[in-house]
């Protein structure tokens, strides 16, 4: 009996190879670690042989059957499939979708930091190599590429599989601008990874950063000058926590009151600078008693080398009761900050822009983005800074008085 899509698609592995049969030669094979793959038995010279058709659910029962027809054609003009196969590999040409892959990472990478580089070549050898990487790179169709979006989607990894997907539309683009295909199986593939709802990190509502300041100044006698100082600048600087704790010496100019992140320290690999307000320098100068003789400004208690981690600045926040478990008290991160901030200043009317700027968002719009600079309303930043270090202050002082 014919096989049904349903029988194809609920096909389970056994403890050795099955082949569920569709007729005239062609079955499915069931390997032992559920790999299903389209073959069909033939005789050809006398010989029995086997055609590879394709690999379940990339090739689909229909096109499978398909695949047979053409087969058999071939058979009774006397032409053996296998060797037609070969023959249309041989005069096609074209590279194979893993050749134009490495072609395009190679092109690309000059731009990306080493890591990465890494990250996004073993994403893909991971979770397309297997299925699209030795298929010519000008016979890929949109179902294969879904196919393989999907079994990354089934493992719950979304993330993994929108930017999968995003990388083999980069890699087609560039074989389209190279002249090596001429259309993208990828680019109407938009949206078709489901959408998982956003998690915010936790961040402070406005009515509890005060307490939390008048907490943070206090805990000194729960933990170290370092991490206390840490958390302080990061609140006014609201810069991310990894840009803080790999903060070094070297990148600021005290005199003229300014922070300059290089550009291999920032997420979007541009040159990033934070205004800094009289409260932070005063706060720096206090720091530059205590590891202002090494490279770095938050130093790890283990190695003078490494940097403060972000586990160190979680804890202490959640030692000072913002962990969510303590009443009258939200859970915070550090990350979180930068929302509580962003937030308060949108609602005093500063520049949206600004404070996008600020916080060292990448620019939505693609040709804003090219003309970018690290000293974009530099000024306006200014003033919102060291308005925002005041306000914190005038925050905790007022909050003070009432209690």
């Amino acid at each position: 009996m014919a096989l049904t899509a349903i029988q194809v698609k609920e096909a389970k592995p056994s403890d050795k190879d099955l082949k569920l049969s569709d007729g005239e030669g062609m079955y499915l094979l069931v390997k032992v670690n559920g790999g299903k793959y389209w073959r069909m038995d033939y005789r050809f010279a006398g010989k029995r042989r086997t055609y590879a058709i394709g690999v379940y659910p990339q090739v689909s029962l229909k096109e499978a059957r398909d695949r047979r027809y053409e087969a058999r054609r071939r058979l009774s003009e006397g032409v053996d499939p296998n060797q037609a196969k070969k023959e249309r590999k041989r005069h096609s040409g074209a590279p194979s979708f893993e050749e134009i892959a490495y072609k395009w990472w190679n092109h690309e990478r000059d731009q990306w930091t080493d890591e990465h580089a890494s990250r996004v070549i073993k994403r893909l050898k991971d979770n397309s190599f297997k299925d699209l990487g030795k298929l010519p790179v000008d016979q890929i169709v949109p179902l294969q590429v879904i196919a393989v979006i999907k079994k990354i989607e089934a493992r719950e990894a979304l993330d993994v599989a929108n930017r999968v997907k995003q990388g083999v539309k980069a890699i087609y683009r560039y074989a389209i601008q190279h002249g090596i295909v001429t259309t993208n199986p990828a680019g109407d593939l938009d949206g078709i990874v489901k959408s998982r709802k956003v998690k915010h990190r936790p961040s402070l509502p406005k009515n509890e950063l005060p307490q939390f300041l008048i907490d943070l100044d206090s805990y000194v006698d729960k933990g170290t000058l370092l991490t206390q100082v840490a958390l302080k600048i990061l609140v006014l600087a609201f810069v991310r926590s990894g840009e803080l704790r790999g903060a070094k010496w070297k990148e600021f100019d005290l005199s003229n009151h300014v922070w300059r992140i290089p550009a291999e320290r920032m997420k979007m690999k541009v040159e990033h600078l934070v205004p800094l307000s009289t409260q932070t320098i005063v706060l720096l100068e206090t720091l530059s008693e205590i590891s202002g003789g090494g490279e770095l400004l938050f130093p790890s208690v283990k190695s003078r080398s490494e940097s403060m981690s972000d586990n160190t600045m979680r804890q202490a926040i959640f030692r000072l009761g913002y962990d969510g478990k303590t009443a009258g008290k939200s859970k915070a991160v550090p990350h979180g900050f930068r929302a509580t901030a962003s937030s308060i200043l949108n609602e005093e009317g500063f520049n949206p822009d600004a404070i996008e700027r600020q916080l060292a968002h990448q620019e939505r719009n693609g040709v804003r983005a090219a003309y970018t600079h690290h000293a974009r309303y530099i000024k306006e930043r200014e003033k919102m800074m060291q308005w925002w270090a005041d306000y914190l202050d005038e925050l905790k002082q007022c909050y003070a008085k009432t209690e």
